[in-house]
C-alpha cells in the first residue's frame, strides 16, 4: 500500500500545486521509479491522469469505509475511447484485442478506465485495513467535489439513523459488530476529509470530463 501512494496519480493527488501542475508533478516524481517507468511507459496523457485520479479517490474511500485488505494487486483497467462531439463528453469501449472496426472519431483519446476485482476481502472485522494504517485519505490536495457531498450527506444519514442506515443494516447478513465497523470507518473517513477541507488544504477540481472538455480545472467551493 505504501508503494501504491508512490503511483503517479496518487502523488498527484497529495501535490499541492494546480491540477495541471500537480499532473505533471506526479508523473515526473513517479518516473523517478524504474519499475514505474517500465510500466507507464513516457508521455501519459494528462486527461488520463485526471481519470486516474478521480477513481483512485472513489476506490480508497470505498476500501476505506469497507475495510477492504487486498485491493492492491486487484485493481485492473478496461480501455474506452472518449472523445468531444458538439460540446459534450462521449465515449465508446476500445477494442481490447486487434484492430477497431469502427473509424474513430476525430480526437478520440483512449483512457484506461478502473476495473476492481476480487472485492471479497472487505466487510469482516478480522480483516486489516489497510487503506486505514496506511493513511490513504491523508493528505489530500485534490478531491471530486461529488463524492466529497456524497460522503457527508452518507455521514448525515449514518448519524441520523436514517434510510441508507436502515439499508445498509438489514440488507447485506452483516453482523452488529461489522455493520459498527463500517459505520464507525465511514465518520472516521469524513471527519478525515471535512478537517483537511476545514484547513482549505483541498481543491475540490476533479472532474474529468470538464478537464476533457476546458484542458483545465477551476475548483469549487464548499
Amino acid at each position: 500500500n505504501y508503494d501504491f501512494q508512490g503511483t503517479a496519480p496518487f502523488l498527484a493527488l497529495r501535490s499541492d500545486k494546480p491540477l495541471t501542475e500537480a499532473v505533471a508533478a506526479g508523473l515526473a516524481e513517479a518516473l523517478k521509479d524504474p519499475q514505474i517507468r517500465r510500466d507507464m511507459g513516457e508521455g501519459t496523457d494528462p486527461r488520463q491522469m485526471v481519470w486516474w485520479m478521480t477513481d483512485l479517490t472513489e476506490i480508497v474511500l470505498l476500501d476505506f469505509i469497507l475495510s477492504q485488505q487486498d485491493r492492491i494487486g486487484n485493481i485492473d483497467h478496461v480501455e474506452h475511447w472518449v472523445w468531444v462531439e458538439n460540446g459534450e463528453v462521449k465515449s465508446r469501449k476500445a477494442a481490447s484485442h486487434g484492430k477497431e472496426t469502427e473509424p474513430l472519431p476525430e480526437g478520440a483519446v483512449r483512457i484506461k478506465r478502473t476495473h476492481l476485482n476480487d472485492n471479497d476481502a472487505g466487510g469482516r472485522v478480522e480483516y486489516a485495513n489497510f487503506a486505514k494504517s496506511t493513511g490513504m485519505l491523508d493528505d489530500m490536495h485534490h478531491y471530486p467535489v461529488r463524492l466529497y457531498r456524497q460522503l457527508m450527506a452518507l455521514e448525515a444519514d449514518l448519524i441520523a439513523e436514517g434510510p441508507l442506515h436502515g439499508y445498509l443494516k438489514t440488507s447485506f447478513g452483516l453482523s452488529d459488530r461489522q455493520f459498527a465497523q463500517l459505520v464507525k470507518n465511514t465518520l472516521l473517513a469524513a471527519a478525515t476529509l471535512r478537517s483537511q477541507c476545514q484547513a482549505g488544504v483541498i481543491q475540490f477540481d476533479l472532474d474529468p470530463e470538464t478537464f476533457m472538455l476546458t484542458g483545465s480545472a477551476t475548483p469549487e467551493t464548499i
